[in-house]
């Protein structure tokens, strides 16, 4: 018979399970529901459920999104990548290699992310620039950032926190290089795959240096003469029959040699003017039938027609866990804020053309941008700057960086990771003490600490911890750990590893790979106690699976970040990423139990 407090944290660990796949609601969000529901139903108390804020794993965590802020800072990332760059012109495949071995290298040692986003609009400039695929480039990019983090303690913020869980449990943190061996033969693998057959299966697609004719505008833009009889002649722009009726953006107005730039609604039309706006195809045939419009030509606009001394157009992604995630273009009133204008959506493979503003923004989404030349600069502190609010594919270049503060930046992170090697200090100590010492050396400002944390993966981990505690505590891990015994336990302890990496696996292809491990580690430790083996190989099989999602653009975050950017099909990842998905899962069943022996 099952005891009330079992049952609870089941029915709360199956909703979590569909909230976290869905999306329904932010991770962050439903990581707070599930705190408060376990604390109120008594299942856990108060100081227990708001104890992930104050465990170790958490706090180096956003440790370590303040020391990738300012290793960003520094441009030592950017410096490196631009070098990296030239060499396409040369030589694709020697490229290819040392981009990721350089990618991979890197996110050993800092958060995977941002290097992946600085590295994008490199790649889309060598793409430019040597006329290679940009589509056969980022996805080795991913990745590459991919199995870097799976080499150290501090590659991603899962490896710390499953570590974290252990220490919570009683067991001996995980070690600065304890998953070395194993995480280079996952490097070493993963490259030669990439390099023998997975770039080979990704489809050539053209880069589209033409942002117009990418997105298939030719036939949403057109420029039309207001005649002396228009209705709209004497209006202002917001209660003009052009605006109101048929809800036409109005991009520029041309009238007596000048030209007007994203003209406030408030403007007053005139007749003679030009305009030119954006519209669908119905709406330009409602237009050549108006009284007082006539269509100025039927020529199909390109990149050309748009730029000016003035005016630019970009390609734009929306970072992961942007803020700008969950609102439509309107609610950001993104025209008024950033002087620009969203032309169209890449939303997972579609381009939306029409009812942009209405469109809700996720991460990975591409924007078509049209900007004022004189906001780049605004546009290029948005990119990374902070909060990750997207990145920029077009080559408008980075915000300014420290480079004089670079050597410092540098040698704090290699200190950081030789104090921790050495167990001088625990990562943790170290982690905030490097962060202290670039705070106090100007190399990053203590409001840039702020905004580098991402605080949505820090909720998330705080309050799915939440639940790990009530797994252990209320005796739901030991029942599910029973019943995954019984099922492959015969078999023995590599059964359950495998078994285990095959779950998370799968798992974080569609939910955050935090949450994944935070969810089975209580799990693999009550499996461990019950069959009285190591519970190391347990978790390092979750570990290693959490931060190794190739399947599906959703499954990581870099992977949504080069969706829309290499103009990918979901086909794309499945095709890719299958046949790595089973090369690791085989190497993790064989190869974790000779590296953590029972």
């Amino acid at each position: 018979m099952l005891s009330l407090e079992v049952i609870i944290v089941l029915i709360v660990l199956v909703l979590a399970v569909i909230l976290f796949a869905t999306e329904l609601l932010s991770v962050d969000v439903v990581a707070l529901i599930i705190m408060v529901t376990l604390i109120i139903t008594g299942v856990i108390t108060p100081v227990e459920g708001v104890s992930g804020f104050s465990n170790s794993a958490t706090i180096t965590v956003a440790s370590m999104f303040i020391l990738s802020a300012a290793l960003f800072k520094s441009g030592a990332v950017v410096g490196l990548g631009n070098q990296m760059a030239q060499l396409f012109q040369y030589n694709f495949w020697f490229a290819i290699v040392a981009t990721m071995l350089v990618v991979g290298t890197i996110s050993a040692f800092i958060n995977n992310t941002p290097v992946v986003a600085i590295f994008i609009p490199i790649l889309a400039g060598a793409a430019a620039k040597s006329g290679h695929s940009l589509g056969k480039m980022l996805i080795p990019l991913s990745y590459a950032s991919m199995f870097g983090g799976v080499c150290t303690l501090i590659g991603t913020s899962t490896n710390i926190l499953v570590s974290g869980i252990a220490a919570e449990n009683g067991l001996e943190p995980f070690s600065m290089f304890e998953m070395s061996k194993l995480g280079l033969i996952f490097f070493g693998t993963g490259m030669l795959y990439m390099m023998l057959v997975g770039i080979h299966l990704i489809p050539k697609r053209e880069n589209g240096n033409d942002l117009v004719k990418k997105f298939g505008m030719g036939d949403y833009l057109t420029e039309i003469i207001l005649l002396e009889n228009a209705p709209s002649v004497g209006k202002s722009i917001r209660n003009s029959p052009l605006k109101k009726l048929l809800d036409i953006d109005i991009l520029e107005i041309s009238r007596d040699k000048n030209r007007y730039f994203m003209p406030s609604d408030q403007m007053v039309l005139q007749k003679g003017d030009i305009l030119k706006v954006r519209c669908n195809l119905e709406k330009i045939k409602t237009l050549k039938e108006r009284e007082g419009i006539a269509l100025k030509s039927d020529m199909k606009f390109a990149d050309s027609d748009i730029t000016s001394e003035e005016v630019v157009l970009v390609e734009a992604v929306i970072a992961t866990n942007s803020q700008f995630e969950g609102k439509t273009v309107k609610e950001i009133s993104f025209r008024q804020k950033y002087g620009a204008t969203v032309l169209a959506i890449r939303h997972r493979g579609e381009i939306m053309r029409d009812k942009v503003a209405n469109t809700v923004l996720r991460s990975g989404d591409t924007l078509l941008i049209e900007a004022s030349r004189d906001k780049l600069d605004f546009l290029r502190q948005l990119q990374l700057h902070g909060r990750n609010t997207f990145l920029i594919v077009s080559e408008v270049g980075f915000p300014e960086f420290k480079k004089e503060k670079m050597l410092l930046v540098v040698g704090a992170i290699v200190t950081i990771i030789a104090l921790a090697s050495l167990n001088i200090l625990p990562i943790m100590v170290a982690a905030l003490a490097g962060c202290v010492f670039l705070i106090l050396t100007g190399c990053l400002s203590m409001e840039e600490a702020y905004k580098a944390i991402d605080w949505k993966v820090i909720f998330l981990l705080a309050g799915a911890m939440s639940l790990g505690v009530a797994l252990d505590k209320s005796g739901a891990a030991r029942l599910i750990s029973d019943f995954l015994i019984q099922g492959v336990g015969a078999w023995g302890p590599i059964a359950i590893v495998s078994v285990l990496y095959l779950i998370t696996s799968l798992m974080t292809e569609t939910m955050s790979n935090n949450a994944s491990a935070v969810l089975l580690a209580p799990i693999a430790i009550a499996a461990a106690i019950a069959m009285e083996v190591d519970a190391r190989p347990f978790l390092m099989a979750i570990t290693f699976a959490a931060s190794s999602s190739f399947m599906t653009p959703i499954g990581y975050q870099t992977n949504t970040m080069i969706y829309g950017a290499g103009n990918y099909r979901f086909a794309d990842f499945v095709r890719v990423g299958t046949p790595l998905n089973l090369i690791f899962w085989l190497i993790a069943t064989f190869m974790i139990p000779v590296f953590f022996p029972f």
